[in-house]
C-alpha cells in the first residue's frame, strides 16, 4: 500500500502493519440474520462506546443507558454513527495502532440502521448484558497528592467555549517521579477536556487573576513556556499507572497549570476540578519525556482553502521508543499526518493520520505497543489548513493571513511525541534537540545527571547548543534582561523565562527575517 506524505515522499506500509492497525478497531459484530433488538445488539454497543460520556452528570447532552433513552433517538443514532461523528475517534484505521479505540466497525454501524428500520424492537430482556458500573471516586485508588483549583470558576450559560488556565502550587520541596495522574472534573457536564502543564519558573503565577477571575485566559497552550507536563484528559479517558520502573519527572517548586476547556450547557455552571498524583516507587529506570515537532514559520494566506504545512525533527541523536502522539492545530486545521522516516532508506513507520481534524476532540493517543525508532530517524508532519470563507470554523470573517500563535484567531502546527530512551544518559541528547522546550510542556521534563561532573558536562552541552534568536536592536531593552550569558542570542532556557505571548511575538519576527542561529 502506498500513502503519500507530500513532496513525492511515499509511505511503504508492510501488510503486517496494515493488518495490525485495522485489527485495533472494534471487532466486527457477528452476522445477525434475525431482527436487531436493543437488548441483544444495541445496548452492548452503547454501553461499551457511549455510556462513559452519555450518562447523568457527564459531558454528553443526554443519557444512553436505557431502552427509552436509545429508542427515542434511534434516527439520530443511525445518522451520527453512519457519518462517524460519534463515537468521537479521529485517527484513520490502518495508520498506527492505538489503545482504547472507540471506532465502530461497519457491521456495528449497520446494526443501528437496521434497528431503526425494524421500528426499534426492545427484544428479550434475558439477553440484555450486565449494565456497566462507573466508579464515582478515584479510579486508581487514593492518590499520594491531591490538588484542586483554589476557587470555583463560574462558566456562563451561553456564548463561545471557554479556555482557562488555573495555577495550582504542588508544594514539592524536592524533585519527584510520577507514575500516574488522574484528572477529576468538578462538574462533568461542563468540562470538555483538560491539559496539565507544569511551570517551575513562576511565570504563570504572574498571569493568574489579572482579569479579576480565577486563572487566566489561554487558548493554544499554557500561555507561558512550560517546564514539564502531566498529560491530558478527555471524557472517556482511562487513567493508568505507567509500567513498573517508568515515570514522569517533576521539578521541585513546580506549579500545575491546569488548562480546562469548558462547554456552556445553556445554564450557569460552576466548576472546581482536582487532580490526583501517584508518585512512582523506586527504582525508576525509564523516564517518559517528549519530542516536539513544530512549524512556527507557518503562514496561512487569506482565502486559501488547502494550505499545506510541513515540519520535521532533525535526525534523532539516539534510539528512542515512541509511546504516543499528541497532534495540535486550531480552528483552521483540516488534516494531520505523522510518520517516521527511517535512516538509510529503510522506509517509513506510520504514527497517526487524522483526516477530519476537530479542535474540540484533540487528544493524546497512546500506542498499543511502543514503536522503536533507530538513531537517525526523522519524524515528519504534514498538516493541511482551510483559511477560506467556506470553512465554518474560521474565526475570521473575512479571512485574514494567519501565523503562529496561541490565540483563537492564530494557528499552530505542533505534535508532541511521547518517548523513552534505552539509557538514562541518552535523555541529555534529546533535551538538546531544537524544539525540546515545547516538548517539556507536553510530556515531562528531563532531569540533569546526579553525578556532579556529568551534571556540569550536561549543562555545558546545553549552553553550547546556542541561541535560538538574536537580540533585536529595536527590542533590545526588552530582550537584554533575558540574555543572561550576554552572547547576543536568547537560548531555549533564557526564552523559557518569558511569557508565551512575548515568545510568540519574537519568534514570528525572527522567522519573518529568515535568520539562522549559529552552530
Amino acid at each position: 500500500m502506498m500513502v503519500s506524505l507530500g513532496r513525492g515522499v511515499t509511505l511503504r506500509l508492510a501488510l503486517g502493519v496494515l493488518l495490525a492497525g485495522i485489527a485495533c478497531a472494534s471487532a466486527p459484530a457477528e452476522d445477525v440474520d434475525g431482527p436487531v433488538t436493543f437488548c441483544e445488539h444495541i445496548a452492548p454497543i452503547l454501553w461499551e462506546h457511549c455510556a462513559s460520556c452519555h450518562r447523568p452528570g457527564e459531558v454528553g447532552l443526554f443519557p444512553l443507558l436505557t431502552y427509552r433513552d436509545a429508542a427515542k433517538r434511534a434516527k439520530f443514532l443511525a445518522e451520527i454513527t453512519h457519518v462517524r461523528r460519534m463515537p468521537p475517534w479521529k485517527p484513520e484505521p490502518g495508520f498506527g495502532h492505538f489503545k482504547d479505540v472507540r471506532r465502530l466497525s461497519e457491521d456495528q454501524i449497520d446494526l443501528f440502521a437496521r434497528w431503526l428500520e425494524a421500528d426499534t424492537p426492545r427484544g428479550d430482556p434475558a439477553k440484555l448484558p450486565e449494565r456497566p458500573e462507573f466508579a464515582e471516586g478515584w479510579q486508581l485508588g487514593e492518590p499520594d497528592l491531591v490538588v484542586k483549583m483554589s476557587q470555583p470558576f463560574d462558566v456562563p450559560a451561553g456564548g463561545r467555549d471557554v479556555y482557562r488556565c488555573f495555577v495550582i502550587p504542588l508544594g514539592l520541596e524536592q524533585d519527584r517521579m510520577v507514575s500516574a495522574v488522574e484528572f477529576r472534573p468538578g462538574n462533568r457536564a461542563v468540562v470538555h477536556h483538560s491539559i496539565m502543564f507544569l511551570d517551575a519558573t513562576g511565570e504563570a503565577r504572574k498571569l493568574d487573576g489579572r482579569d479579576g477571575k480565577p486563572g487566566y485566559r489561554s487558548f493554544g497552550g499554557a500561555g507561558v513556556s512550560p517546564t514539564g507536563g502531566l498529560g491530558a484528559w478527555l471524557p472517556g479517558t482511562v487513567p493508568r499507572h505507567l509500567p513498573e520502573g517508568f515515570a514522569r519527572y517533576v521539578r521541585k517548586d513546580s506549579d500545575l497549570v491546569l488548562q480546562v476547556h469548558y462547554h456552556p450547557t445553556g445554564k450557569p455552571e460552576c466548576d472546581q476540578s482536582q487532580v490526583g498524583i501517584h508518585f512512582a516507587k523506586p527504582p525508576v529506570e525509564k523516564i517518559i519525556t517528549g519530542i516536539a515537532i513544530t512549524q512556527p514559520k507557518l503562514v496561512l494566506p487569506a482565502g486559501d482553502p488547502h494550505c499545506v504545512v510541513r515540519a520535521s525533527t532533525r535526525p534523532l541523536p539516539v534510539d528512542v521508543n515512541v509511546l504516543g502522539v499528541s497532534p495540535h492545530m486550531h480552528y483552521l486545521g483540516r488534516e494531520f499526518k505523522v510518520a517516521a522516516r527511517l535512516p538509510d532508506g529503510q522506509g517509513f513507520v506510520p504514527l497517526i493520520w487524522i483526516k477530519d481534524w476537530d479542535v474540540n476532540w484533540q487528544g493524546s493517543y497512546e500506542l498499543a505497543e511502543p514503536v522503536r525508532l533507530p538513531k537517525g530517524t526523522v519524524i515528519c508532519v504534514q498538516a493541511i489548513y482551510d483559511n477560506s470563507e467556506n470553512n465554518p470554523q474560521n474565526p475570521n470573517h473575512p479571512p485574514k493571513e494567519v501565523r503562529w500563535g496561541e490565540q483563537v484567531d492564530d494557528e499552530m502546527c505542533l505534535c508532541g511525541v511521547q518517548i523513552f530512551t534505552d539509557e538514562r544518559e541518552d535523555l541529555a541528547a534529546i533535551a538538546e534537540m531544537p524544539g525540546f522546550e515545547l516538548a517539556a510542556g507536553l510530556e515531562g521534563g528531563v532531569p540533569l545527571p546526579e553525578d556532579p561532573a556529568a551534571r556540569a558536562r550536561a549543562l555545558a552541552r546545553r549552553r553550547k547548543s546556542g541561541g535560538i534568536i538574536p537580540v533585536f536592536q529595536k527590542e533590545s531593552r526588552l530582550m537584554i534582561p533575558y540574555d543572561t550569558d550576554k552572547n547576543g542570542w536568547l537560548s531555549r532556557e533564557e526564552m523559557s523565562k518569558m511569557s508565551g505571548p512575548m515568545q510568540s511575538f519574537l519568534l514570528r519576527k525572527y522567522y519573518r527575517g529568515r535568520r539562522t542561529a549559529p552552530e
